[in-house]
């Protein structure tokens, strides 16, 4: 298990992105980590993604409503 270093946590909390203490301690550790730019998450997906992927495995009760609305909106 790795040790969490506090002192470099706090110091790039309240120093790198200037923090109240308050602030600080309320973050959850995701989003401190999400801050200090350690997220790596992708982006949402997208509507040509979902369409794809429609297409791909099709719901065969559903598919072409979905598909329908998607090309209306």
């Amino acid at each position: 298990m790795k040790r969490v270093n506090w002192p470099d946590l706090m110091r790039a909390g309240l120093v790198r992105l200037r923090l109240k203490p308050a602030e600080f301690w309320a973050l959850t550790p995701a989003e401190l980590l999400l801050m200090l730019g350690h997220g790596g998450f992708d982006a949402p997906m997208g509507r040509a993604r979902l369409a794809d992927l429609l297409r791909a495995y099709p719901d065969v009760h559903s598919s072409a409503g979905v598909e329908k609305e998607m090309r209306d909106e």
